[in-house]
């Protein structure tokens, strides 16, 4: 008689590994398991709910004009993780600290004193051509004595921060979706080991 198991969901960065579903169907071919969704009915994988972003904070520096721009990317989940992220990389000390986020369809930048629309636009303008979500850049500027203007604002901070995004590593995140299998009983403990291959070296290529 066939049993039926819920695999839990799994989130991963990078590399979408097939090998389960290759595994599974190598396993037990010849009895024709049923692979279904939460919902019972067959499906097949879309990116539905897929995002890439930055795997880890990344950062790129650069002097213009005797001013120094660091500009700070990190991988943030919601308007809490952005304010902690900047609670934790801004610099008191700094003349600015200018910033923006993006997380799905909702942003916010911020100037920090500099004039309207110089900093925290260009730096959304970079995330948003990045083609990256769920990120936040800081953008710290330690003025240097020689003003830049505004074009020399708006290019100094969206070009540091476009290429910290540029040479951040990045992963493809895929939400979690439970699915299930129906195998044959005798069949059980052989999908259980496979599984547990798979899931093992996926969590050990990502670690």
């Amino acid at each position: 008689m066939p049993v039926g198991i819920t695999t839990p969901g799994y989130r991963y960065c990078h590399k979408l590994n097939l090998r389960l579903s290759a595994t599974i169907s190598s396993v037990v071919t010849s009895k024709k398991p049923m692979i279904t969704s939460a919902s019972g009915s067959s499906s097949t994988p879309t990116n539905a709910g897929a995002y890439t972003t930055i795997k880890e904070t990344a950062t790129f520096e650069k002097e213009t004009k005797k001013s120094k721009f660091i500009a700070i990317a990190g991988p943030i989940s919601n308007e809490q993780s952005a304010q902690s992220f900047l609670n934790r990389v801004k610099d008191p000390r700094a003349t600015h600290n200018c910033w923006a986020y993006k997380v799905g369809d909702q942003y916010r930048s911020n100037d920090d004193g500099e004039p309207s629309g110089t900093a925290g636009k260009p730096i959304h303008s970079a995330i948003v051509s990045s083609g990256l979500d769920r990120v936040m850049v800081v953008v710290i500027r330690y003025f240097g004595g020689i003003k830049l203007g505004t074009g020399g604002l708006v290019r100094a901070y969206g070009g540091v921060a476009s290429e910290c995004l540029r040479n951040a590593p990045v992963c493809l995140v895929k939400s979690k979706v439970p699915m299930g299998v129906e195998v044959p009983f005798d069949l059980l403990g052989v999908l259980y080991h496979q599984v547990s291959i798979v899931f093992d070296s996926n969590y050990a290529s990502f670690s």
